[in-house]
């Protein structure tokens, strides 16, 4: 199937863009890597009467660190994070997510920007940001906007930019020295039948900073504040065994064709747990 026509505009500047989208505003949709709006359109799931293409903007494809945050720019391929020493110094479990996401296909041309404005319940990056604190940067012709992801993210494929603003920019805080992405998939590029992020900032026995985050167990990305509370205090065989207990509580699965509401329930929790014994160095028994 082919989608309806559209109006297609490519900007060459940043400002430029704001221009376009105050302009067009509800009746366009940005593209950044297409690998989420493209399918959409080809199934007429969506049908935006005008195109506004980043891609001949140069300079958002950036991965650097400023003012106390990472910053990935909105044309940052999934590719570039996933080689990032950066990313890979500053926040281990975004290197770990980004092997997984989808296929080889979508890695090399889709963003973590876009994946986040997509919206998607299943999709990974939304989680990684909230186990990390992350923030979107939205542009547009009236000044800028920071939105913390778990305002951004307002519900499945919907988020809060404004209609005549773009998303140019994810940023993380700080830094954290342990983080792991565990996802079961039916198939590689399959959506993810259970995803869990696990990020801490640890020293010694205590913790300073902790994030923990689902995917495709509820209608949208999950934070998980209570599993977060519960080893704040330090890591230990009881904190570690009520995080998990927390972030299973938190699901909100139910059973289709992937599995059923208590295997996926079971699996947030033996993710957690694997995660944060493994933070602990301690041995599986």
């Amino acid at each position: 199937m082919y989608p309806p026509r559209f109006h297609y505009e490519a900007p060459r500047t940043l400002d430029e863009a704001c221009q376009m989208m105050a302009y067009y505003r509800d009746d366009a949709k940005v593209l950044s890597g297409g690998m989420s709006l493209v399918p959409l359109m080809k199934l007429r799931f969506a049908s935006p009467a005008t195109i506004v293409d980043l891609n001949q903007i140069e300079g958002l494809d950036y991965i650097e660190e400023a003012g106390g945050y990472l910053r990935i720019g909105a044309l940052a391929r999934n590719r570039a994070i996933v080689r990032s020493e950066l990313c890979r110094s500053r926040h281990p479990l975004i290197v770990s997510a980004a092997p997984t996401i989808s296929d080889p296909v979508v890695r090399n041309r889709g963003t973590l920007v876009g994946n986040c404005c997509h919206g998607d319940p299943q999709g990974d990056w939304t989680t990684v940001m909230m186990c990390l604190d992350g923030e979107i940067v939205a542009r547009s012709t009236e000044g800028e906007r920071v939105i913390p992801i778990t305002q951004f993210s307002t519900g499945p494929f919907m988020n809060s930019l404004m209609p005549n603003e773009i998303a140019v920019e994810a940023r993380i805080p700080g830094a954290t020295n342990f983080g792991e992405y565990h996802k079961i998939e039916r198939k590689v590029g399959d959506f993810a039948t259970v995803g869990v992020g696990v990020a801490l900032q640890q020293q010694g026995g205590s913790v300073s900073r902790v994030g923990i985050g689902l995917t495709g167990v509820g209608p949208s990305n999950i934070k998980c504040f209570e599993a977060e509370q519960a080893v704040m205090g330090g890591l230990n065989e009881h904190s570690i065994e009520s995080a998990a207990r927390a972030a299973a509580a938190a699901a909100s699965p139910r059973s289709d064709h992937r599995g059923s509401e208590e295997y996926k329930r079971e699996m947030v929790s033996v993710f957690v747990r694997r995660s944060l014994r493994q933070a602990a160095g301690i041995r599986a028994a």
